[in-house]
């Protein structure tokens, strides 16, 4: 087995000699032997426990925390507990620079497309980029929330036939009413629609909005602005404020 003297790893760690040795005063990473001089000899588990030393102090633990983590029996699976929160950590800043990287190319395609491009169209798309994804939440969100209310009222369904407790059915619908009644007006509290005729934003009467026929992300509306009734776009509220 491999045997490893301070600087040695220091130098594989990227740390300085004195933090080594500052650990070894802290009693966090003793050395696994002493030479004939008294010099501090380190081996291939010593090495790999001052890399998840530096890991931990990477993250931001204290030496305190590292020193209580390290004492436990169950040190390794802590330790890998926090090796997979970082990486999910980065797996999101990751996902967060694709998404950033995907808007810098619409936005320099749009720069190479138009001859009259200014500020004023850089700040538009931009916005635009931040409402969609606003309002592409925003949907999953409501899907996520009309589930559950399904799963809900079939449940009690099931729980009737199979017990006879229709009571419960009839609770249970009328809770599933009530919080319908709640998310339509939360629904239309949220939205707002752009005529593709004058582009104009408007939001339409409850009932309007209600009864039209509608795909995933349009309504047909007339637009209060133009008179002209078509297939607009909805977006999120945020747009209007």
């Amino acid at each position: 087995m491999s045997k490893y003297t301070t600087g040695e790893v220091a130098k594989i760690c990227n740390v300085t000699v004195r933090t080594v040795q500052y650990y070894d005063n802290r009693g966090i990473l003793t050395p696994s032997e002493l030479s004939e001089g008294g010099r501090r000899v380190y081996s291939e588990n010593d090495l790999e426990k001052m890399k998840a030393i530096c890991f931990l102090r990477e993250i931001g633990l204290s030496i305190n925390v590292i020193g209580q983590i390290l004492k436990e029996e169950g040190s390794a699976k802590v330790i890998e507990l926090f090796l997979e929160q970082q990486k999910q950590i980065l797996s999101d800043e990751i996902a967060e620079r694709q998404e950033k990287l995907k808007n810098l190319e619409l936005l320099s395609g749009e720069v190479k497309n138009k001859t009259d491009f200014t500020l004023k169209n850089v700040g538009d798309i931009a916005y635009t980029m931040e409402v969609n994804k606003k309002m592409k939440k925003f949907r999953r969100n409501m899907w996520i929330f009309a589930a559950i209310m399904a799963v809900f009222e079939y449940g009690t369904l099931l729980l009737a036939i199979f017990t006879g407790l229709w009571w419960a059915f009839v609770v249970g619908m009328a809770i599933v009413i009530a919080l319908s009644i709640w998310l339509s007006a939360y629904y239309y509290k949220s939205v707002a629609y752009i005529c593709p005729e004058c582009h104009k934003l408007f939001k339409p009467k409850f009932k309007e909005m209600f009864w039209a026929s509608h795909t995933y992300k349009t309504r047909k509306l007339t637009c209060p602005e133009c008179g002209k009734k078509s297939f607009c776009l909805e977006t999120h509220i945020s747009e209007m404020e």
